[in-house]
């Protein structure tokens, strides 16, 4: 799986060589940000199925998207938000990348499922945290630098 480490360590293997000290710096800065990622995913595990049905609702209430779609559309939504927490926990991408961008997008277009649909949903939810009454800045610095890189994957 894909985090800060395997990646600093696999681009040096790749090039023959020990991994530098702007790689190290690289591997630091991941642990230092370690735990307001860990905040943030304990809040975000905590409260998983209100976060989801809050974006389901909100994207849903306006009318624009077929409602016999919300269920799979909220499933969704909570598979991605735990491969979100799977993130937060690794300090890496790789969750996302390896599960969750690559074959869900085409699942979505093969369900017929609005892509646009989840993108409001991220969307949403990246705009509702609330500092601090939801997490700390940093955390939710972490949180939505991982929603906004879903989003960015899925337009």
């Amino acid at each position: 799986m894909k985090s800060a480490v395997t990646t600093v360590v696999t681009s040096a293997d790749a090039a023959g060589r020990f991994p530098s000290a702007s790689d190290l710096e690289a591997v630091k800065g991941s642990f230092d940000r370690a735990a307001a990622r860990m905040e943030a995913a304990e809040k975000l595990a905590s409260g998983i199925d209100k976060v989801t049905a809050d974006a389901v609702d909100a994207v849903y209430q306006k009318g624009s998207y077929d409602q016999a779609n919300k269920d799979k559309c909220a499933r969704d939504i909570h598979h991605y938000l735990r491969l979100i927490n799977y993130c937060l926990v690794t300090g890496g991408t790789g969750p996302l990348d390896e599960w969750g961008i690559a074959g869900m997008r085409e699942v979505i277009r093969a369900q017929l499922l609005p892509t646009a649909a989840y993108i409001e949903a991220f969307a949403h939810i990246r705009d509702r945290v609330c500092i601090p009454r939801d997490m700390s800045p940093q955390a939710a610095a972490e949180f939505k630098a991982l929603l906004d890189y879903l989003i960015n994957a899925l337009s």
